[in-house]
């Protein structure tokens, strides 16, 4: 997707740009592959790189499409990242984990939190017995520390050699967590 089509300069009063959330689809794989093909974007993130957009298409029918809840981040109504939440199913859908994913273009303007801010308002009443959501970073990804705070998420603590990286090497990560009790 050409970022430059998507109009997302900050209003005068800095707030960040209109941001919505949607179903993501099979027709959204060209906008898809603006954060899928990107490295710097999916470097934290277990899933491949999509190189090609057949990639893309087959990404978004064998994961996205039967995923339990998954949204595309929207600016100006196109996809420009991605939100999940997937609740543990040995858990009986009391907890679930959160992932997040937005074109490199875009980052530092406030769309990830908005959109984070916009799921905590709505999956607790989505996912019927979901009490605590909570997301794990790499310790050495800073910058979405940072937007979970920003949407209200609280840091627990550090997990040790918690993260398996794409070529095997082992890394320490920070859980945060939300739950259906605070107020988003």
């Amino acid at each position: 997707m050409d970022q430059a089509n998507v109009d997302v300069h900050q209003r005068q009063d800095d707030a960040p740009p209109a941001v919505t959330l949607r179903p993501l689809g099979l027709a959204d794989a060209d906008d898809f592959m603006a954060w899928a093909s990107d490295d710097r974007v999916i470097r934290f993130l277990k899933r491949p790189l999509c190189a090609t957009r057949e990639q893309a298409v087959a990404q978004i029918r064998d994961t996205v499409l039967g995923h339990p809840w998954f949204r595309a981040i929207c600016v100006a109504g196109r996809p420009v990242g991605q939100v999940s939440v997937w609740p543990y199913a040995d858990e009986g859908g009391h907890r679930a984990n959160l992932g997040y994913a937005l074109a490199r273009d875009l980052w530092g303007r406030g769309i990830a939190a908005a959109a984070i801010s916009m799921v905590v308002t709505r999956v607790f009443d989505e996912l019927p017995g979901l009490e605590r959501l909570e997301a794990v970073t790499d310790v050495e990804n800073v910058r979405p520390q940072r937007v979970l705070e920003k949407a209200g998420f609280k840091r627990e603590g550090v997990l040790r050699r918690y993260i398996v990286r794409r070529g095997g090497e082992v890394s320490d990560a920070v859980i945060y967590s939300f739950l259906a009790s605070e107020s988003p």
